[in-house]
This record gives structure tokens, C-alpha cells and sequence, in this order.
């Protein structure tokens, strides 16, 4: 049969891009270059571009002529509005018929694959594959969708459909918008590919991305199809190998508790299933791939590296069926520096561990140590030192900003050290119990974030050269282009700092769900009520509105939450002026948030100012949001403070509490009435007020639990409230970062999660993934019957 719509995988190369898509392109180009493509096709752009320029609607326009009609009235920053008319043309686009043509072309080479493999029907991937008519170059990377375990041709052609259809979500359509493409001249290719049916599979970087050293490949793997380790879902073995002797460097074996399999239920789609019950317990610590197999697959990256002249990211799967190594995709890597200096420091191939303790920023960084006790002597800390400290607070930010990496004797992965950490990008290990004694300074050493290591001495496995030490330490992952997923629950961030704005913009994230005060008002050196007594209040105000400025401009027009200050005694202390502040035995459980706020209420005043001051200019995307409420009086008062600089709740700005204790749980329904536009759970205080524990001793930490059933009971309470009386709810406690706990929370109902900017992405896609499960349970629980209500 002669193919109007369809082109095979053999009859593509990467000049194909305009036809088929950079996705099917590739394919074509690997397939080619004789690398062990799963075959398949392609549904080309035209296709698409037949069936929006033939189809017709119901009042005679064509199917294009509709869709441009409600592209135009279409305010892409009215997000209401997007999520409804892109919505309107996803539901049209699958709703209609698919034009005979191309339906009977798809049908048919469906059944020239499936005979290929001696069979009537075999299990495909369809994924999406855009292109651009006049930009071919352009990249639309994870904007569109991908179907796996498709089954039956009248399956095939429905996914091809649903992928047309991802061409139009909300997210899509705003990036496009934002990008200045013409939305008429974007076009869809549908790939359709025979489905591995991956025993093991993984991502391989043909540079080793911490390092950004070329002499090596880094190869991930795990149990099951690779959407576990591409989504983060599972933590997977992890190989180092170096290029042309092809020895083995290092293997670290993970943990792999949950593996992506088809499911065994219906045949058709995936489900994620625990390794142990799936496998075998033995199976969850069990190297995944053998040495012979490393070999194999970082040779083959090898080979693809070399066709393609540059470093690649690939996903690769061993076939369960015949054993044999497939490529399923291959782009490149787009972070990697191609010169690299000379090393600074003699590196060593040892792993000598110094020092334990948590994992609290991720990364590898590595360089001098130098040990402070106090604020007082951050100057000692240079550009590329390791900072060790007892536990840092908002005085060493300066040297934070500076170091390499980041090591405590105390903390958890809540502490300031661990916050602050994570939203500068910069390798931390915190709770080591002892690091000020071990680490002396001047000793060499590498700091591993992700697994809570120190190592002694500049491992050069880890680090690399010392250029690529800073990618490192700014957060060194590799970043393929790409708009994130739209999901009904929006996805926020969390800023402790002004100077972080633009790379907390830059997550996607749907706006600051907090913004801390504590940086802004502590980093002025002096503490604020002498800096008032001192006539300097108009300073202290211009200083918050210049800091405010820069988050709510960067994220203009998402919304911008400021909590107001929350420093406990001990952080005003150690200020010029703080000699009279009282001696607390507990300081988290003193004078702070909102108490001392109405304590002192220029203080609070001052906040509201520079909002007021904020709100003149223009900048209608702030919300104020009150910490460790626990008296309905509190907010009350706090309106009226407000009021009195001429700033309006719930009219200039939004109103909100934090919900960190117990009791402003259990008197939510008082605080509702009294007037909120939102509330956002505090977990970090939270679980340390309900489960009586400090989060930041490390001796009682395993007993820190965010997901403890007191928790979650308080949390449901006030979400199934503040529903009730339409008063918003949102996360912005370290909780929020927890895949795990952000499930739990989708089907909770909550309205936002908060996370710290290097987790933004995942939390998206782990949202995404839950909300549609949520959709196919809701469907399933109409056709089988009622379930039970989520309980704890």
C-alpha cells in the first residue's frame, strides 16, 4: 500500500523534523545508523494538518477555522479562562471522526508492524511529536502526551487522536503564545512504536552529568519500563563507566522499592506495583544490570554519542521477550561546557568517608573547609569553600552564598541550613552530629547532598574539574527544553530569598505559595525595632518593598504569597540591638510569628506598608499570609493593623493564615468566618507541634513524620472546612516536596503545593500522574460502585 500519511522509522533521517517532528526524526536517524530502534511509524504532521483543514464542525467552519476562532478570544493569561477553551478543543478534536484516509492508513500499518513480529496484534507506544511549519527547530519537549501498552488498532487510532489533541492544553498553548509561534502553523506528528517489554531499563548520559567529565558515561537503571526512572518515581542504580577502556568505575546500588509495569489487570496501560511483592524482596537491593550488560549499554551510548558528534541523553530497555538491548529515544545533553580547565587541586579515586549524616540539598560540591561557630566570622568563608557550622542561620547567608557545599553538626532536612540550601542550588549534608570536630580547616573534601556523604579529599569520580564543581554546585542537572504538565492543582514555589526570584520563576512554577520575610528584614543587620527606634522605619520599608518587588515582577502575574516575619528569638539575638531579647528555653515555642507581631506591632506595620506601597505601583498578584496563628483575635487584630496604613484585606490583597498548630486545626471553621481568602499548611511546624518533636534534633528525627495519621487527620479537617467556606488551601511546609506526601494531598482536594524549587518539576509530574489516576478511579467507581473515603 502506497502511504499518503504514514512514514516508517527507515524512511526518516533527522532532516525529517518539518514531517515528523524531532521525536520521529530521531527515530528515523537511529533506525538508520543501525542503533536497535524498536520499529515503528509515524503519523505525519500532515496528517494532522488534513484532518483540522477537512473536518467540519457543526456550523460548517472547518475544524482549523474553529479552533483559531477560539485561539483568538483566548486571554492566554487568564488561566481560567486557557484551562477552558483549550479544553473545549481537546474535548472536539477526540470527539470527532478521523477522516477515512488516514484511519484506514493507520489500521494498515499497524497490521504491517504487528505481522512483522508474526503476530495480529502487538503492544506500541504512541507518543506525540510537534513540530513547527516556519521554526522546525524549535523544541516542544514533554508538552505533549505519550501512551503506553496500546493494544488494537482501534486503540492506535484513538491515542493518535489524544495525541492531536495534547497539541491544544493550557500549557501548551501559553508556551507557544509566550514564544511568539503562530498556533496556526504548529503541527503534530503521532509516533507509533512496538512497546518494549522492559525487564530492566534506565536513562544513560554519554557525559557524566554532576562532572561534566566527557571521559565518562553515567548509566541509570532500574526494574521494569523506564517511565519510573525518567519520572523520578524510583531512586535507580547508578554506573559509572569510562570511555574506551570501559572499566567500571563505580556502582552505587539503590534501594528500588516500586517498579512501572503493564498491567496485568486489563492488558493494556501501566501500573506501578512494589518490587518486592512483584519481584521478590531480594529484588529491591539486587544490582539491576550485570557488568556484561553496563558494558554493552555504555558501549552503545558510545556509538550514538559518536554518530550525533555530542554528548547524548538516552533511554534504553532490555526486552524481556528476546533479551536483547533496545534504544527508545536519544537527544542531546544541553548543560555541558565544551572547554574545561585545568584542575585547581589534586583529585583522588578514593572514597574515604569522613562524615555521615542527611542528604539535604542535592548535588556534589567540593573544595577547602573552613569551620565557623557564629556570624561573626563568615568573612573567613571564600568563593568555593565548604562552610562548616554548627547549624547556620540567617546571618551566614552571605557565606552560604559563597560556599561550595554546605555541612552541619545539627539539623534535619527542615532546618535552615537544608531550606536555604536547596533554593541556592548548593550541595548540603546537615544533622552529622560532630562535622565541627572531624572537618578542621584547610582539610580537601567532597560534600554529596544527594546521599549525605562527605568524603575526604577532591573525588574526582564525583566532581570532576574544578569549572565543573560550580555546575555542580548551581544544581548541575541536566535540563532538556520543555514546557511542565498543566494540572488542576497548581504547583507553586517556595522563596526565602529575593535573589533566588528569577531561578524560582524560571521552575514554571503557578506562583510563590511563600515568600519568608526573615532575609529581607534580619539581612539589614540590625535589629529591626532599634532600626525603627532610630527614626530609620522609611529604610526599613524600602528595603522590604525593593525584596518584595523582585519576586512579585518575576512572577507577574501568578501570585505572590508574603508571610510575614517569623524569626524566633534566639535569630534577633545575635543582632546589634538585640541585647534584650529573652532568654528562651524553647525559641520555637517562644515569641514568634504573629505574637510578636501584635507585640510589636511597628513591626507588623512596617510589612504593611510596603505591601500598601506595592499595591500602589500597580502589583495586584500579592497575598499577605499570617504565621503560628492560634486565636481567631489574632487575625482579627492583624486586619486592623492593616486597615490602619490603608491596606484593605480581601480587596487589595489577599488574606490568608498559616495552619502550623493544632489549635488553629481544630478552630478552623472561627477563622473562616472571620474572613480568609486562603490557608496554607506549615507542615514543618505542624507535625513538630502535633507529634511533640524538634525537627531540628537530629537524635529525635526518625521519629519526624509529616504522613504521621495526626497530621494527615488535621490536614483533611481543614481542607474539608475551608472547602466548605470557599477559603483556598495550600501547602508550603517541606512536606510539599515529598512525592509521596503531594498524593496524598491531590486526593485530599487541596487547591496548591508548594515546593522548593529544585522539586517543582517533579511534584508536577507526580500531580499530573495522580490526578489522572484519580479521573480513572472516579470512572471505574461509577461502572463497579461505591468506595471508601480515604482514610488514615
Amino acid at each position: 500500500m502506497a502511504y499518503r500519511f504514514i512514514k516508517w522509522f527507515e524512511e526518516l533521517g533527522k532532516e525529517d523534523v518539518p514531517l515528523v517532528g524531532g521525536k520521529g526524526a530521531n527515530l528515523g536517524e537511529l533506525t538508520k545508523a543501525g542503533i536497535p530502534v524498536p520499529p515503528g511509524f509515524c503519523v505525519t504532521a500532515e496528517a494532522y494538518k488534513y484532518f483540522v483543514e477537512n473536518v467540519k464542525v457543526e456550523d460548517g467552519r472547518t475544524l482549523q477555522e474553529w479552533i483559531m476562532d477560539i485561539i483568538s478570544k483566548t486571554n492566554v493569561d487568564d488561566s481560567k479562562q486557557l484551562q477552558e477553551n483549550t479544553a473545549k478543543i481537546r474535548e472536539k478534536i477526540i470527539s470527532l471522526e478521523m477522516p477515512e484516509e488516514i484511519a484506514k492508513e493507520i489500521e494498515q500499518a499497524y497490521k504491517e508492524l504487528s505481522q512483522r513480529f508474526g503476530k495480529d496484534e502487538v503492544y506500541v507506544a504512541v507518543r506525540s511529536s510537534a513540530t513547527a511549519e516556519d521554526l522546525p527547530e524549535a523544541s516542544f519537549a514533554g508538552q505533549q502526551e505519550t501512551y503506553l501498552d496500546v493494544l488494537g488498532a482501534d486503540d492506535v487510532k484513538d491515542k493518535v487522536k489524544r495525541c492531536w489533541a495534547s497539541l491544544w492544553t493550557a500549557r501548551a498553548t501559553f508556551y507557544r503564545a509566550k514564544q511568539g509561534f503562530d498556533h496556526s502553523k504548529v503541527y503534530l506528528s503521532a509516533v507509533v512504536q512496538k512497546m518494549v517489554n522492559s525487564e530492566t531499563s534506565g536513562v544513560m548520559f554519554t557525559a557524566n552529568p554532576v562532572t561534566n567529565d566527557r571521559s565518562e558515561i553515567m548509566i541509570n537503571a532500574a526494574w521494569g519500563l523506564g517511565e519510573a526512572v525518567v519520572s523520578g518515581a524510583v531512586t535507580p542504580d547508578e554506573y559509572i563507566v569510562e570511555k574506551g577502556t570501559w572499566k567500571i568505575k563505580e556502582k552505587i546500588i539503590a534501594k528500588k522499592e516500586i517498579m512501572i509495569v503493564r498491567n496485568p489487570e486489563t492488558g493494556k496501560g501501566t501500573v506501578k506495583v512494589p518490587v518486592a511483592e512483584y519481584l521478590g524482596p531480594e529484588w529491591v537491593e539486587k544490582q539491576v544490570l550485570t557488568d556484561e550488560q553496563i558494558v554493552e549499554v555504555a558501549k552503545m551510548g558510545a556509538k550514538i554519542e559518536e554518530h550525533y558528534g555530542w554528548p547524548q541523553d538516552i533511554e534504553w530497555a532490555y526486552d524481556k521477550d528476546d533479551g536483547k538491548l533496545y534504544i527508545v529515544q536519544s537527544r542531546p545533553i544541553t548543560t555541558l561546557k565544551d572547554e574545561v580547565k585545568a584542575e585547581e587541586a589534586e583529585m583522588t579515586e578514593e572514597m574515604k568517608v569522613l562524615l555521615k549524616g542527611l542528604g539535604a540539598s542535592p548535588g556534589v560540591g567540593a573544595g577547602r573547609v573552613v569551620v565557623i561557630f557564629d556570624a561573626s566570622e563568615i568573612d573567613k568563608v571564600k568563593e568555593g569553600d565548604v562552610l562548616v557550622t554548627t547549624m547556620t542561620n540567617p546571618d551566614m547567608v552571605p557565606a552560604m552564598k559563597r560556599a561550595a557545599a554546605i555541612v552541619t553538626d545539627e539539623g534535619g532536612r527542615t532546618c535552615h541550613a537544608a531550606i536555604v540550601s536547596r533554593e541556592l542550588g548548593i550541595p548540603a549534608v546537615v544533622g552529622t552530629k560532630n562535622a565541627t570536630k572531624v572537618l578542621k580547616d584547610g582539610m580537601l573534601v567532597t560534600v554529596d547532598g544527594t546521599r549525605g556523604v562527605v568524603y575526604e579529599g577532591i573525588v574526582k569520580s564525583l566532581v570532576g574539574k574544578k569549572e565543573e564543581e560550580k555546575v555542580a554546585g548551581a544544581g548541575g542537572q541536566v535540563v532538556v527544553a520543555g514546557a511542565p504538565l498543566v494540572t488542576a492543582t497548581e504547583v507553586k514555589v517556595n522563596v526565602s530569598m529575593p535573589e533566588v526570584a528569577e531561578r524560582a520563576a524560571a521552575t514554571g512554577a503557578d506562583g510563590v505559595g511563600l515568600l519568608r520575610a526573615e532575609h529581607m528584614i534580619l539581612g539589614i543587620g540590625v535589629h529591626p525595632v532599634k532600626f525603627i527606634k532610630e527614626g530609620k522605619e522609611d529604610e526599613l520599608v524600602e528595603k522590604l518593598v525593593e525584596g518584595i518587588r523582585k519576586v512579585v515582577e518575576a512572577f507577574y502575574p501568578r501570585r505572590v504569597w508574603y508571610r510575614t516575619l517569623d524569626a524566633p528569638t534566639n535569630e534577633f539575638r545575635e543582632l546589634p540591638g538585640g541585647e534584650d531579647e529573652p532568654e528562651e528555653r524553647n525559641p520555637m515555642l517562644g515569641w514568634r510569628g504573629i505574637r510578636r507581631g501584635l507585640d510589636q506591632p511597628e513591626l507588623l506595620r512596617a510589612e504593611f506598608k510596603a505591601i500598601k506601597r506595592l499595591v500602589d505601583e500597580g502589583y495586584d498578584n500579592i497575598g499577605v499570609m499570617l504565621p503560628l496563628v492560634s486565636h481567631v483575635e489574632q487575625l482579627r487584630e492583624a486586619k486592623r493593623i492593616a486597615r490602619e496604613v490603608g491596606l484593605e484585606p480581601h480587596k487589595d490583597v489577599e488574606f490568608g493564615v498559616m495552619i502550623e498548630t493544632p489549635a488553629s486545626a481544630l478552630i478552623i471553621e472561627d477563622l473562616c468566618k472571620e474572613g480568609l481568602d486562603f490557608v496554607s499548611f506549615g507542615t514543618n511546624d505542624l507535625t513538630q507541634y502535633t507529634l511533640a518533636i524538634d525537627r531540628d534534633n537530629e537524635r529525635v528525627f526518625k521519629l519526624y513524620d509529616e504522613k504521621h495519621p495526626a497530621v494527615l487527620k488535621l490536614i483533611k479537617h481543614v481542607i474539608k472546612v475551608a472547602k466548605k467556606y470557599g477559603v483556598e488551601t495550600s501547602i508550603c511546609g517541606q512536606a510539599g516536596s515529598d512525592p509521596k506526601m503531594a498524593k496524598i494531598l491531590v486526593r485530599l482536594g487541596i487547591d496548591s503545593i508548594s515546593a522548593n524549587p529544585d522539586a517543582v518539576e517533579l511534584i508536577r509530574k507526580v500531580v499530573a500522574q495522580e490526578e489522572q489516576k484519580i479521573i480513572f478511579e472516579a470512572a471505574r467507581k461509577k461502572l463497579f460502585g461505591e468506595e471508601d473515603e480515604l482514610e488514615f
